[in-house]
């Protein structure tokens, strides 16, 4: 008995900690198209979690999900920027040409740096770029492990508490 008494504690207050914290939910919108979640964890850094699609009409579609750890500082005011490390797996499928060696499963490592306009309303919109290395998977003579590089996005999210 103590220990599920034990246990509903830890859960309620784990989770009262949680939902207490400054969320956001929103999309992005640049190299993919994502769904986006970020979750405060202190007062100046979050989490920000994304799942998207890219080149989703083509024959080289994937699907990405990225976390990125980032500190936010302020500019003045409404503005914001932020920066910090980032990390992501994803899933491509299309055809296989014969000049591409195509693995279908990746692991990316990189970063996010970018800028965040805080409105009087519980919106923001961000505009950021986060460069991403392919260390593992979907290499092929044509794009190699730098084909993340390119990655600028614009996001729009809704805050609430």
């Amino acid at each position: 008995m103590k220990k599920i008494f034990t246990t509903m504690v830890v859960m309620l207050a784990v989770a009262s900690v949680a939902f207490a914290q400054p969320r956001a939910i929103g999309g992005r919108v640049g190299y993919n198209t994502e769904f986006s979640y970020q979750h405060s964890i202190t007062d100046g850094m979050y989490v920000d979690l994304t799942a998207g699609l890219g080149n989703a009409w083509s024959r080289w579609a994937y699907a990405d999900v990225t976390a990125s750890f980032d500190w936010v500082f302020n500019i003045k005011g409404i503005w914001n920027w932020f920066v910090g490390p980032a990390a992501g797996i994803g899933f491509g499928y299309g055809v296989a040409y014969k000049d591409y060696d195509y693995m279908p499963m990746r692991v990316n490592v990189g970063g996010q740096i970018g800028f965040e306009w805080q409105f009087g309303i519980p919106l923001n919109l961000t505009v950021d770029w986060r460069p991403m290395i392919n260390v593992m998977g979907f290499k092929n003579t044509y794009y190699g492990p730098w084909y993340g590089l390119a990655n600028i996005g614009v996001g729009l999210r809704y805050r609430f508490h």
